[in-house]
């Protein structure tokens, strides 16, 4: 008999966390609603043709990287699939990749955000048991900053679905006249405000749990942080593309995967900073966006490895998950 003692673990106690690839620049070449395509190809030329100046710059924009490396930059396109439906992948997505061309640019990856929601098909087979929907998945891992002075009465946004960047203003309004306490009202306030507050306040889903219209705002942060490969459903990577080599789409969105690589030589899907290109109405999208990252509890290990891979490239990614996105948004579009 030896003195050494074996010891026993769970595999399941110590989950890896998958490896993704990385470009450098994930670049988001718009996302339209189902209205703005119904209204035909000239809509898209537009779109493309103003999109492309903007394409360049940021492609100039991605910062010195070490002598002899070229910047890895993939583009992307996300189509409105879950709040509407108004036409099919074969009737959409032929003159979406024609506009493109037409303007000198290349989708490499589309996506679905219906994916966003949910992994599973929309209307189709169900999820894996042992899968999460990303939306839900997302909403577990908030983490919600208290404002200074609050004391709790608010319930957690997990019961309201709204999600705030500071402290609202009291619930309970009196005029000074009643209120014999001498109680005055309040106005909300920014955590960390310079100055003057920009207060909001973030809608994240509407209707019964059990059948949660999730918001735009909230879909598009699992966007942002599926681009920057931050995302996991216990260690396995998310929304990971697939091949795309049929010459014909689908009648029906959910025989598609929720993301596809259209072009076989792109540069990965994922990448340390992403640039999105969008129209101007998704500014105050794109605000609640940034006020939902700011609170995301996102796994030690995937920051790690993103720092790790990023490091061994010499290529310097912000410490801050909001602070690795960035927008433009273009007059007209």
């Amino acid at each position: 008999m030896s003195g050494t003692e074996t010891v026993f673990r769970e595999t399941s106690a110590e989950p890896r966390t998958e490896s993704v690839p990385f470009s450098h620049l994930s670049l988001e070449l718009g996302h339209l609603y189902m209205e703005d395509f119904a209204e035909g190809p000239s809509r898209l030329r537009r779109h493309f043709a103003s999109v492309r100046p903007w394409v360049e710059a940021a492609r100039a924009g991605t910062g010195p990287l070490p002598a002899g490396r070229r910047p890895r930059i993939s583009t992307c396109f996300l189509v409105d699939d879950y709040f509407s439906r108004l036409s099919t992948p074969a009737e959409l997505i032929p003159p979406l990749l024609q506009a493109a061309a037409d303007a000198g640019l290349t989708i490499d990856y589309l996506a679905r955000e219906s994916g966003c929601a949910n992994p599973s098909p929309v209307t189709g087979a169900p999820a894996p048991r042992d899968r999460t929907p990303l939306a839900e998945a997302v909403l577990h891992r908030l983490v919600e900053l208290p404002p200074p002075g609050s004391n709790g009465f608010r319930p957690p946004v997990g019961r309201t679905g709204w999600l705030t960047n500071g402290r609202r203003a009291p619930a309970q309004r009196t005029s000074a006249a009643l209120d014999a306490s001498g109680a005055v009202w309040q106005p909300p306030a920014e955590t960390g405000a310079r100055g003057h507050s920009v207060f909001m306040d973030v809608e994240l889903w509407n209707g019964p749990e059990d059948e949660r219209l999730w918001s735009c705002a909230f879909l598009a942060s699992v966007w942002q942080l599926v681009r920057l490969g931050l995302l996991r459903d216990n260690g396995r990577a998310v929304m990971t593309p697939v091949d795309w080599s049929g010459k014909d789409f689908p009648a029906d969105w959910d025989a598609l995967p929720p993301v596809l690589k259209l072009n076989a030589t792109a540069a990965p899907f994922t990448a340390y900073v992403t640039c999105s290109v969008l129209p101007a109405r998704f500014l105050p999208v794109e605000h609640a966006v940034r006020v939902i990252l700011d609170q995301v509890h996102v796994e030690a290990e995937a920051l790690a490895m993103v720092a790790e891979r990023a490091a061994g490239e010499g290529v310097s990614v912000p410490a801050g998950v909001v602070d690795r996105t960035s927008y433009v948004f273009p007059p007209g579009l």
